[in-house]
């Protein structure tokens, strides 16, 4: 067998139907759009129209809450902590933050802060943690360690926006 032999199997590919094009090609004139009207046509937007009757989605009534100043945290586990100090992705000198641990790979990407979580075993020792939020388990176990954990103060709508 030669690069130039090789080829599909027989019925494995199929070529692709060409509308609009006669007659005789079995899909022409009206290209199977059927014929007439707004949906026959191009950029139609009817998909929750109901021919003027109030719609589904407007019918129901709203429900729940939506609270605007919900943060979007990071949240952390001691034990993935562990692994990326264990493997030197982090410099332990300096306090670990939510940037640090994105430059490092840690994280994907910066959300509203940084939220430790107690879960595994957490072994490094003297490490100063700059968090918006961490469990109390996480906490104990880090100054158990001989580190320091520091909350930030929350964000605001007010001092983002300044």
């Amino acid at each position: 067998m030669k690069l130039n032999e090789i080829k599909d199997n027989p019925g494995s590919t199929k070529s692709r139907m060409r509308v609009g094009r006669g007659i005789g090609s079995g899909k022409g004139k009206t290209g199977g759009r059927g014929v007439k009207g707004q949906k026959a046509r191009s950029g139609v937007a009817i998909k929750a129209f109901e021919g003027g009757q109030m719609p589904l989605h407007r019918r129901l009534p709203k429900r729940g809450f939506v609270n605007i100043f919900r943060l979007d945290l990071n949240e952390l586990n001691l034990d993935r902590l562990q692994t990326a100090i264990d493997a030197g992705k982090l410099d332990i000198k300096a306090a670990i933050t939510n940037e640090a641990l994105v430059a490092a790979g840690v994280l994907s990407k910066a959300r509203d802060g940084l939220k430790l979580l107690g879960n595994g075993k957490f072994t490094a020792k003297n490490i100063a943690f700059e968090v918006a939020a961490a469990s109390k388990s996480a906490i104990a176990a880090i100054e158990k360690a001989g580190g320091s954990v520091k909350i930030l103060a929350k964000k605001t709508a007010d001092a983002e926006q300044a």
